[in-house]
């Protein structure tokens, strides 16, 4: 993931939801960032929507 663009945002979520995160993260072994990008892909991947862009070609697990 080293030397990869990524685009930095804000995002509010309410206490359990980030608690829930964190959870999933740690017992995954990824950072709180990384989780999100992963559900977020996943959920794009379910709903169809394609992810542009060369870089965005990886596994992220």
């Amino acid at each position: 993931m080293a030397g990869r663009a990524t685009k930095p945002f804000l995002m509010r979520a309410s206490p359990g939801v980030m608690a829930a995160v964190e959870r999933l993260a740690a017992a995954e072994l990824r950072s709180v960032n990384a989780q999100l990008e992963v559900l977020v892909r996943e959920a794009l991947a379910r709903r169809g929507v394609a992810i542009g862009g060369k870089d965005d070609d990886h596994d992220t697990a």
